[in-house]
């Protein structure tokens, strides 16, 4: 994979700047979810950038994150495209404040997740966390 780094990233800030997610065995990918999910319990809602190779997938990652980590599903933009119409590798933009998300056909991406995480009366909490691999939640 193209922005892999040649040894996996034991936390959160050895994925910025990566072009695609780094492929990762349990124990870091043990590590950075604990990590992951600390700095999301200091925020109160998230948006979600999933680059992937195709709209399947990138809807299924974001089902299995919103499984395991208890969010109540995001529906479909009806402004945008059905996800079974868009053909080739997507951009995922989810948003939590509006409970919808929204896909788009956009090669030349890398692959993986990336989550931000809001907290209008702490800012400082705020940040942006990934990428993450498509199967990082369990898909």
């Amino acid at each position: 994979m193209s922005g892999t780094p040649a040894s996996e990233p034991s936390d959160l800030a050895g994925l910025r700047g990566l072009r695609s997610a780094p492929a990762l065995d349990e124990l870091p990918r043990q590590q950075l979810r604990t990590q992951l999910e600390e700095r999301l319990a200091a925020c109160t809602w998230f948006t979600i950038g999933i680059m992937a190779a195709s709209a399947a997938a990138a809807v299924a990652s974001l089902r299995a994150m919103e499984q395991a980590l208890g969010w109540p599903a995001l529906v479909a933009d009806p402004a945008g495209p059905l996800p079974e119409t868009v053909q080739g590798p997507v951009f995922l933009k989810g948003n939590q404040r509006h409970g919808r998300f929204l896909l788009r056909a956009e090669a030349g991406l890398g692959e993986g997740i990336l989550i931000t995480g809001h907290h209008p009366e702490d800012p400082s909490v705020e940040d942006t966390w990934g990428p993450l691999p498509l199967d990082f939640f369990g898909v």
